[in-house]
């Protein structure tokens, strides 16, 4: 660590406020730099949304303690706080204690990281050559700052999958951008003027889309002329409809019970096995067509299709990446969502996140790459590591144990984070994936997995772990 000079951290969403809160307890001097008008302003685009998760688990606990002695009132730890709610009772607090907000720098987007006077190609110094962020400001000034060690708590919000098969865009996808919604609407909210009346195509088969089909279901009963649409690319919506009462999480059997119910009554008009391969924009509406030849025709589009990481600020620096997800390369095979679902996901830390790149880190769900089964839980505990290995104290960094809660009936692949969204429906708080309120387990990381950096950046990380 260079003396004097800050640690980026990029993104002031809830990893990366529990980052700067982190580093505050370990005397580091983070520098927070958010893209959008606000702290949280990501989260600010799913307001209308529960997460399923309690408060208990999506709070980080230096952020807890930097708030109780700014005189802050911790909520109902069994609740399950809306996207509003946690922004308004936790996340916005934070961002304004004094300590934070004296470092924060919103309608800031960080353009790239590099190391000072070299690209990725120079080798000689490099780990003692500080970073530079450059950050564009509001007014479209672009600044360089110097600094010791970044965090990229960016998240994934900004880049959803395409609607295409194959990881492609489909054809005629880009020119039909100003009929596709954003992932995830307030259908019966701020959002209700550009979906009443309408024919509505939604398209994915994770808990995002029938969060989004119950709520226009609920939209068409005022707006009779409201036509749902529902196109998957597999043969079947089982994966949706979940484990219904065998389900371990009942709100979740609820969700996919009702969802069938609207399937089967006709309210929604379900198209399986429809891989899109084009999107035509006319004055008539957009037409997509399927790979083998069938066509629907929307006049919007809902793309439930989850996200995946913009790594374009990071091209000058040295990452290791898994290939199919992604993620730092240590982390991949711990987070396929083949073969794990959220509950399931062991502990990691600095140690796994660890890139070529000595003092780099992607941490939060960008860190999960192309994976859908991340929560806020492990984001907290992979800063609290990369804190404590940034301020040298390695056997912390290295003592990974996470309380999460248990899945029981789980489908991965759902498109997003596992802590959101919920349905938004009466009653019902529902996740985006396969987090649960049920007895909590502790899971901690596998032994001998290798550092993933190369033999000069190695550092002492303790072995135990909890």
């Amino acid at each position: 660590m260079h003396e004097n000079s800050p640690v980026a951290v990029i993104g002031a969403g809830p990893i990366g406020l529990a980052a700067a809160a982190q580093l505050l307890e370990r005397g580091l001097d983070p520098i927070i730099f958010e893209a959008g008008p606000t702290a949280a302003a990501a989260i600010g685009q799913w307001r209308h949304v529960r997460l399923f998760s309690p408060w208990r688990f999506n709070l980080d606990a230096a952020a807890v303690r930097l708030l109780e002695s700014n005189g802050w009132e911790t909520p109902r730890l069994t609740a399950l706080p809306y996207g509003g709610e946690l922004i308004d009772e936790y996340l916005a607090p934070l961002a304004a204690t004094p300590e934070i907000a004296s470092r924060l720098h919103t309608d800031a987007r960080v353009l790239a990281v590099t190391r000072q006077g070299m690209d990725k190609t120079h080798v000689r110094h490099r780990d003692a050559t500080p970073f530079i962020v450059r950050v564009e400001q509001s007014a479209g000034e672009v600044l360089d700052y110097a600094v010791s060690a970044v965090i990229d708590a960016s998240g994934t919000w900004s880049a959803r999958n395409p609607l295409g098969t194959s990881g492609l865009p489909a054809i005629g996808e880009d020119h039909a951008a100003g009929k596709i919604s954003s992932p995830l609407p307030d259908v019966v909210g701020r959002d209700r003027a550009a979906f009443a009346g309408r024919r509505v195509l939604v398209v994915g088969a994770g808990h995002s889309a029938a969060n989004t089909l119950i709520s226009l279901t609920e939209l068409a009963k005022q707006e009779p002329d409201t036509r749902i649409l529902w196109a998957v690319r597999g043969a079947s919506p089982d994966k949706v409809y979940g484990g219904g009462d065998a389900d371990g999480l009942p709100a979740r059997g609820q969700l996919g019970a009702r969802l069938r119910r609207l399937v089967d009554s006709g309210q929604v008009e379900l198209h399986t096995g429809f891989g899109i391969s084009t999107l035509e924009d006319s004055a008539g509406g957009v037409t997509v067509a399927s790979g083998d030849g069938r066509t629907l025709v929307t006049d919007v589009v809902v793309p439930c299709t989850g996200f995946r990481p913009d790594l374009t600020m990071h091209r000058e620096l040295r990452l290791n990446l898994d290939p199919a997800v992604e993620a730092p390369t240590e982390l991949g095979p711990l987070i396929d969502p083949e073969f794990h679902s959220c509950g399931t996901v062991p502990a990691h830390g600095a140690k796994v996140l660890a890139h070529p790149e000595k003092d780099f880190y992607i941490v939060g769900v960008k860190s999960y790459g192309r994976a859908p089964t991340f929560l806020l839980a492990t984001g907290y505990e992979q800063v609290r590591s990369v804190a404590a290995a940034l301020a040298g104290d390695y056997v912390s960094a290295g003592a990974v144990h996470l309380e999460l809660p248990e899945t029981g009936v789980c489908s991965a692949g759902s498109g997003t984070s596992c802590d959101v969204p919920a349905a938004a429906v009466p009653s019902v708080g529902e996740p985006d994936g396969c987090c649960a309120t049920q007895q909590p387990v502790l899971v901690g990381i596998p032994t001998g997995l290798t550092h993933g950096r190369s033999s000069e950046n190695q550092s002492p990380y303790d072995a135990g772990t909890s």
